[in-house]
C-alpha cells in the first residue's frame, strides 16, 4: 500500500470507491482546518486579554496612582479569584506592562504595523482568512473602549505568549522585534529556535548584503530578496587546507550542503553545482544554483576565494540573464545573482553595480577552518620498524 494511501475500515456492507476517498480527504482537511483555526482563536484572545491589561498598566498609570507595589496586588487579587488559572503571577503582569510599553513608546507604531502586515508571506501557514476574521472582531470590539491607545495587531496572534516576551526582553528596537515576529510566522519558529536566532544576532546579519534589489525588483519582492541574503555567510561547518582554491570551496560546500542551506536561510533549495548551460554553442558552468521557493525564483551563486573585482559583477550578470533566457518560465519571478566573496568593498561593489539592470547582491564568507598541510613525516609505526631493520641489518653484517 502506498505511504499516502488512506487506510480505511470498513464497518459495513458498503462500497467504496475514488470518490469516497476523496471525500473523506476532504472532511479531514476541514476538520484539521477547523482544529487550527480554534486554536489560534484560543491564542489570539488570550493575547488580546494580555495585551489590554498591559495597556490599562501604563494608560492608567498604576504605579503613581497606587503605589509600587499594585501588579504584585493585582496578582494576588487575580489568582485569589482564579485560582485554576495560570498566568497571573506578577512577573507575568510585568512582562504583559512591558510588552505594550515596548511598541506604544514609539510615536509612529500604527503605520509601522500597517505596512509590516502587509509584507508577511501567510500564504506558508494557510491563516490569511483566519487573521483576517481576528483583525475584524477586535476592531469592532475596540470601537466601544475609550480610551485605547493602540489597538492589538491581528498578527499577533500567529505568535504564542513566550515568544512575545522573548522577543520584547531581548530586542532592542521595534524594527529588530517585527523581524523575529516575521520569522516566528513564517518559519513556524520554536521558543528555543526563536532564542538561537536572537543569540546569533540574526536580525543584523540578514539583509544586509550590498545588492541593487531596491531598484531591480518590485516592492515586496524587493524587500524580501533583501531580507534573504546576508553580508556574511558563516561558513564554520567545513575545514578546507590553506592555499585551497574555488573548486575545493564549491567541492566543501557540496558536501555539506544541508550546512549551507541552513546558513543561507528559509526557502533555497539546491539545484545543482557546475550547472552547465550553452550559449551560442559554448558551454558555460555556473558555480552554484538554487531556487528559492518563497520567491520563486532561480539564485545564482558564483564563488570567489578572492576580495570582490569589478569584473565578476559582469559575469555574474552574464550568468543571471542567461538562466532568465534558457531556464525561467514565465510564471516564475527573475532570477537573482549572489556573488560571495572573501572580502569586498562597498564602494566598488556599488559602482561596479551601475549601468546593470539585473538584480544582484555581493556577500563575503568568514570562519573556514584551515587545516594546514601536513608535513609527510613517517609515523611512530614507521619508525620502529625501520629501527629493527636497521638492527637486523648491523647483526647481520657482525656474523659475517
Amino acid at each position: 500500500m502506498a505511504e499516502n494511501t488512506p487506510r480505511i475500515v470498513k464497518t459495513h456492507d458498503v462500497h467504496l470507491d475514488s470518490e469516497y476517498v476523496q471525500w473523506l480527504h476532504d472532511i479531514k482537511e476541514r476538520y484539521r482546518g477547523t482544529q487550527i483555526k480554534a486554536a489560534v482563536k484560543v491564542n489570539s484572545e488570550q493575547l488580546l486579554f494580555n495585551w489590554e491589561l498591559g495597556r490599562d498598566m501604563v494608560t492608567r498609570k498604576s504605579e503613581e496612582k497606587w503605589g509600587k507595589g499594585i501588579v504584585e496586588q493585582l496578582s494576588l487579587d487575580l489568582q485569589n479569584e482564579f485560582p485554576k488559572i495560570k498566568g497571573f503571577s506578577a512577573r507575568n503582569l510585568w512582562n504583559m506592562k512591558r510588552w505594550y510599553a515596548f511598541y506604544a513608546n514609539n510615536e509612529n507604531i500604527c503605520n509601522i504595523f500597517n505596512d509590516f502586515e502587509k509584507q508577511i508571506n501567510f500564504s506558508s501557514i494557510k491563516l490569511h482568512q483566519v487573521g483576517a476574521e481576528i483583525r475584524d472582531t477586535h476592531q469592532t470590539e475596540k470601537l466601544h473602549q475609550a480610551g485605547a491607545e493602540i489597538d492589538f495587531p491581528a498578527f499577533f496572534s500567529y505568535v504564542p505568549w513566550r515568544h512575545h516576551v522573548e522577543i520584547v526582553t531581548k530586542c532592542h528596537s521595534v524594527e529588530e522585534a517585527l523581524f523575529y515576529i516575521r520569522k516566528t510566522i513564517e518559519e513556524g519558529l520554536s521558543r528555543n529556535a526563536l532564542i538561537d536566532y536572537i543569540k546569533a544576532d540574526l536580525y543584523h546579519r540578514a539583509g544586509t548584503a550590498v545588492t541593487n534589489f531596491a531598484e531591480m525588483l518590485p516592492g515586496l519582492q524587493g524587500t524580501i530578496a533583501q531580507e534573504i541574503v546576508k553580508d556574511t555567510y558563516d561558513l564554520n561547518f567545513i575545514t578546507l587546507q590553506s592555499g585551497y582554491n574555488e573548486e575545493d570551496l564549491e567541492d566543501a560546500l557540496e558536501q555539506n550542503i544541508t550546512s549551507f542551506l541552513l546558513e543561507l536561510g528559509t526557502g533555497f533549495a539546491f539545484v545543482g553545482r557546475q550547472k552547465e548551460i550553452i550559449v551560442s554553442g559554448k558551454t558555460r558552468k555556473i558555480d552554484m544554483l538554487f531556487y528559492h521557493i518563497g520567491l520563486k525564483c532561480y539564485v545564482v551563486v558564483e564563488l570567489k576565494v578572492v576580495s570582490f573585482e569589478p569584473e565578476f559583477a559582469g559575469k555574474l550578470n552574464f550568468y543571471v540573464n542567461a538562466v532568465n533566457e534558457l531556464l525561467k518560465t514565465p510564471d516564475e519571478n527573475p532570477t537573482i545573482g549572489l556573488l560571495i566573496c572573501k572580502d569586498k568593498d562597498q564602494t566598488e561593489v556599488q559602482w561596479a553595480f551601475q549601468g546593470i539592470q539585473t538584480p544582484m547582491g555581493v556577500a563575503s564568507y568568514d570562519n573556514i577552518k584551515i587545516e594546514e598541510i601536513k608535513k609527510q613525516l613517517p609515523s611512530e609505526e614507521q619508525i620502529q620498524k625501520r629501527l629493527e631493520l636497521a638492527e637486523e641489518e648491523f647483526l647481520l653484517k657482525k656474523t659475517e
